[in-house]
């Protein structure tokens, strides 16, 4: 039973999450904002909607292992098995000055974030600082963007990822609706919001029952199966890219995927529910989440790409990280 509320849990959070995105895009549609405004706060937010959704709902009731555990395991799957699987596929080439901007911005990110799982935690103070490093960051991209003489940003490539398998998230795939005609996105909206709570609440609830019965800490719980199936949609988004021959994308939308969930879920959840970082966490796993970060950007510097090799290395990597979770 308790297996089967989790997978009920997944699977309210990615449809609630799905329609949430929808009705948010058409919604601000309405009201002609900007295609690439709509694609870089709504839908690159919106995505990370059921990992945001299960942390707060953890640090709520006092499960800061599923709460930091999903965020760090979410990250570390982000880098290890998706792009390491995306990387098999199709071999993944590097703008040199994507790499430095939006990977140098993760590379501090996780500095950031490391600097405060050793010390004060999840805290609001933090909160803060996080979501407003999140927003300078988007409002540099919509600029970037804006340009057009710059390789395009990770939370471009993001929203591109997603497009690309759901082209109905595309902003701007349909005609602009009048103003009157926004009770109906909005509706969608809003069910999917409702959707992604409840999904969130039961996804929590089963894992921290599976974690007792197993007799398993939440701090793995929440690193390994809480966060790879939050994960899900980066996980589709980056393999159909690489299928299609799209495998910047891929790579774009890990890194876009990276910051969002450091600092945008990070923060919001040291906003609303602050939560201590467990010490097993910050001492074992935020380490080792920064230099899987610097891995993927040396190999990725290196040679303007992340190879086959590279990506069978990084399963390696995960595969080997999993094992020691559930020897410890």
């Amino acid at each position: 039973m308790t297996v089967a509320l989790l997978f009920a849990g997944f699977a309210l959070l990615v449809i609630g999450g799905e329609l949430l995105v929808r009705g948010s895009v058409r919604t601000a549609e309405c009201f002609n904002v900007s295609p690439l405004l709509i694609g870089i706060t709504l839908v690159g937010f919106g995505t990370s909607t059921p990992e945001l959704v299960t942390s707060v709902q953890a640090a709520l009731i006092g499960s800061p292992g599923i709460a930091v555990g999903n965020i760090v395991g979410s990250n570390l799957a982000n880098m290890l098995l998706i792009l390491g699987t995306a990387a098999l596929i199709m071999p993944i080439a590097v703008e040199s000055r994507t790499l430095k901007r939006d990977g140098g911005f993760v590379l501090g990110v996780t500095v950031l974030f490391a600097l405060v799982a050793y010390t004060i935690g999840l805290q609001r103070v933090v909160g803060v600082v996080f979501v407003a490093l999140l927003v300078a960051y988007l409002v540099y991209a919509y600029r970037q963007e804006r340009t057009q003489t710059f390789e395009h940003t990770a939370a471009f490539k993001r929203v591109e990822a997603v497009g690309s398998v759901d082209p109905a998230l595309q902003p701007g795939s349909r005609p602009r609706r009048a103003r009157l005609a926004v009770v109906g996105p909005l509706a969608i909206a809003v069910v999917g919001l409702v959707v992604v709570v409840l999904g969130g609440r039961v996804l929590v609830n089963a894992a921290v029952d599976l974690a007792r019965l197993a007799g398993i800490s939440e701090e793995v719980i929440g690193l390994t199966i809480v966060a790879v199936g939050t994960s899900a949609p980066e996980l589709v988004t980056s393999l159909v890219a690489a299928v299609r021959r799209q495998a910047d994308v891929a790579i774009g939308n890990v890194l876009g995927s990276n910051i969002y969930n450091l600092m945008g879920i990070g923060g919001l959840t040291a906003l609303i529910a602050p939560t201590p970082v467990p010490e097993q966490i910050a001492r074992v796993d935020v380490p080792f989440m920064l230099g899987v970060s610097v891995l993927m950007v040396w190999f990725a510097w290196t040679s303007k790409s992340v190879s086959r090799a590279e990506g069978a290395v990084f399963l390696a990597f995960y595969a080997g990280y999993i094992g020691y979770l559930i020897a410890s």
